[in-house]
């Protein structure tokens, strides 16, 4: 059992949703705080609660507004580290900035591991993070980081559509698509779309790797921005014979809305995890979106850090679950 009268968990404005149900799994009730925005747009965080000696749990995501949504977190973890928290864990659902994970081209930021130095400073002890762009971002910190792994979420919708290939949208997903197919099944092909990137959010489609004629297909990436990486390669798979093509991922940011997806003819269905909230309205709007949720095993991994359990009994649980369905 989860120690509660240790324990507060809150939610960030722009993680309500999630929190709630994070706090429904645990039986846990969220804690509240005052927030207050200044007309010259400064935020101010207060605990409605004592938090002296607590274990602090914050529900995030540094999604779209990404500044305002990171300077709120900070400013949030500050008032709680001043207030006495025995530690605070925050579980960033999605990591902004994440894509700037290295320098490209000279006099480039690394600005993901900004981030990483923001929140230690600011008194985060431990992060629990979602599907990370690039899971070496957990070296760009000096404390404990759990970083889930979005294929357990999304598999089980996945092995419904039965025989498929599994293709990664770039060389750099080729091992999360590896990792969904050594949950499903060791036999599931994967193939991957040869890209490039020409500018920031602009890809060119170069060919295929893999063998996809005549198979249905599901498209892993990590993160859906604009879109047209994902548009690019649907249309590369249906040149040469693709069947039936499923979207899957762990992040919809989807900045030019859903449309395009919905008005895609190749594209059956999009899966993707509530990671970022806005996805519920697009949902109700969108019948080829399904929003699968993160709130269980983010919920498990809460409950196995209060009561010093292993997180990989999660994975173990997880992985023999959806292979007995």
């Amino acid at each position: 059992m989860i120690k509660k009268n240790q324990t507060k968990l809150f939610a960030m404005p722009n993680c309500q949703k999630l929190g709630l149900k994070i706090s429904k799994n645990i039986d846990l009730p969220l804690s509240k705080y005052e927030h207050t925005k200044f007309a010259d747009g400064e935020s101010l965080f207060v605990s409605k609660e004592t938090v002296r000696n607590k274990n602090v749990f914050i529900v995030a995501s540094s999604s779209t507004p990404v500044n305002e949504n990171i300077i709120q977190l900070l400013i949030f973890v500050d008032s709680l580290k001043r207030a006495s928290a025995k530690s605070i864990t925050v579980i960033l659902a999605y990591y902004g900035y994440s894509r700037q994970d290295r320098k490209i081209m000279g006099r480039q930021p690394i600005a993901a591991k900004l981030i990483a130095d923001l929140l230690e400073k600011s008194g985060v002890t431990k992060l629990i993070s979602c599907d990370l762009h690039n899971p070496s971002i957990q070296g760009f910190f000096n404390i404990p980081v759990d970083d889930l792994k979005g294929q357990y979420i999304l598999a089980p919708s996945i092995k419904k559509i039965g025989k498929f290939t599994i293709a990664s949208p770039d060389h750099g997903g080729a091992v999360r698509a590896r990792i969904l197919s050594e949950i499903l099944s060791d036999s599931i092909e994967i193939a991957i779309v040869d890209k490039r990137r020409t500018k920031p959010n602009q890809t060119e489609t170069m060919g295929i790797l893999g063998d996809v004629k005549n198979k249905n297909i599901v498209i892993l990436d990590d993160i859906i921005d604009t879109g047209q990486t994902i548009i690019k390669a649907t249309h590369a798979l249906k040149k040469v014979g693709a069947k039936n093509i499923v979207v899957a991922a762990s992040h919809g940011i989807f900045t030019k809305g859903f449309n395009l997806f919905e008005d895609c003819k190749y594209i059956d269905k999009v899966l993707i995890t509530d990671s970022i909230e806005h996805v519920y309205e697009l949902e109700k709007k969108h019948k080829k979106l399904k929003v699968v949720s993160i709130a269980k095993m983010i919920a498990l991994t809460i409950e196995a850090i209060i009561n010093s359990k292993s997180i990989s009994i999660i994975y173990e649980k997880m992985f023999n679950k959806i292979n007995k369905t």
